[in-house]
C-alpha cells in the first residue's frame, strides 16, 4: 500500500482541502496521512467560518513526530494544497526535503491554490510569492487552474493556444508534470469542462461535460490533484491517470448536480469514483 501525507486545509462542514481529497485517495487503496493546515468551520466561500490557522511549527513538529517513531521512510510523497500562511510555504518544503532524505523515490505534488477574491477563496499575504518562488521549482508535479497557471508563468493566457504555451514554460521551472485542472474560458469550448495534462513526452486535453450550479460546488480541485497522485502511486501511466481522474471527477459532479446540493457529492459518489461509468478520452495535441 502506498502512503501519501497531504497538508492541506481541513473543513469541519462540507468538503474542501483534505476532507474533499482523503477519502477519494483511500478509497483508491492509498493509505492518506492527513495533516492540516488550517481547521476551519466550512470553506470561506461561504463568505463567513470560523476556525484558525494552525501554527507553522504544527506542520514541522507533526512530521518529525513521524520520524521519530520511524515511520516516515514509507511515506511515498506529499501533496500540498491550501496553505494558511507564507510561513507555511516553507515549513511545507522542509517536510518534504525530510521525507525525501528517508525515501529518495518519494514525490512532491503542488495543487497550488492561490486563492480567487471574487469567488470568495481567500489565501494570506505571501502565500501566491511563496507558492511561485519556493513550491514550484522543488515540485516533482503542479497542478493549476487557469488562474494559477497565469499566476506561476507570468504569461497572458486568453486563449487555448496561450494556454499551451504557458504549461510548456512551467515544464522549464522544475515540475516533470503540469496538470491544468480547468482550462476555464481559454479552452477549445465553452459548453464543455476541459483540462490539459503535459509532460516531457507531449501534451494531452480531454473535455467531458460542464455542469451548470447557482453555486459552483468548493473542492473540486482538491479532489482532482488527489484523485490523480492516487492514481500514479497505484501504478496507473500518467496518461491513464488522467483519464481516470477526469471520469471520476465527472462522475462526482453529475452526483452533485442531481442532488442540488452545495456541497461536492463525494460519499455519494464513492462506488463512481472507483468505477467511473463513463469514459472521457484524453487526446495528444502537442
Amino acid at each position: 500500500m502506498k502512503n501519501i501525507l497531504s497538508i492541506q486545509s481541513h473543513v469541519v462542514y462540507g468538503y474542501a482541502g483534505n476532507k474533499a481529497a482523503t477519502f477519494p485517495m483511500q478509497l483508491l487503496g492509498v493509505d492518506v496521512w492527513a495533516l492540516n493546515t488550517v481547521q476551519f468551520s466550512n470553506h470561506t466561500q461561504y463568505g463567513k467560518w470560523g476556525g484558525m490557522v494552525m501554527p507553522k511549527e504544527q506542520i514541522g513538529s507533526i512530521v518529525e513526530g513521524i520520524h521519530n517513531i520511524d515511520e516516515l521512510h514509507r511515506c511515498d510523497a506529499v501533496l500540498s494544497g491550501y496553505i494558511g500562511s507564507a510561513e507555511q510555504v516553507e515549513e511545507i518544503i522542509n517536510a518534504f526535503h525530510k521525507v525525501k532524505a528517508e525515501n529518495p523515490n518519494a514525490i512532491y505534488i503542488c495543487d497550488p491554490v492561490m486563492g480567487h477574491p471574487d469567488k470568495g477563496c481567500i489565501v494570506a499575504d505571501g502565500v501566491k510569492e511563496g507558492l511561485i518562488n519556493l513550491a514550484m521549482a522543488q515540485a516533482d508535479i503542479i497542478t493549476p487552474n487557469l488562474v494559477e497557471l497565469r499566476e506561476l508563468t507570468g504569461l497572458t493566457v486568453e486563449n487555448f493556444e496561450q494556454a499551451l504555451e504557458a504549461v510548456k514554460v512551467i515544464l522549464t521551472k522544475g515540475p516533470k508534470k503540469v496538470l491544468v485542472k480547468h482550462l476555464s474560458r481559454v479552452g477549445k469550448d465553452s459548453n464543455k469542462f476541459e483540462m490539459l495534462f503535459a509532460n516531457q513526452e507531449g501534451i494531452w486535453h480531454i473535455s467531458r461535460p460542464l455542469y451548470h450550479f447557482d453555486k459552483e460546488p468548493v473542492g473540486v480541485g482538491d479532489l482532482t490533484a488527489g484523485l490523480f497522485v492516487a492514481n500514479l502511486l497505484n501504478g496507473k501511466s500518467d496518461l491513464e491517470a488522467f483519464e481516470h481522474t477526469a471520469n471520476a471527477v465527472n462522475e462526482v459532479m453529475e452526483q452533485t448536480s442531481k442532488s442540488g446540493l452545495y456541497e461536492l457529492q463525494i460519499i455519494r459518489s464513492r462506488d463512481l469514483i472507483v468505477n467511473p461509468q463513463c469514459n472521457y478520452k484524453a487526446v495528444k495535441i502537442a
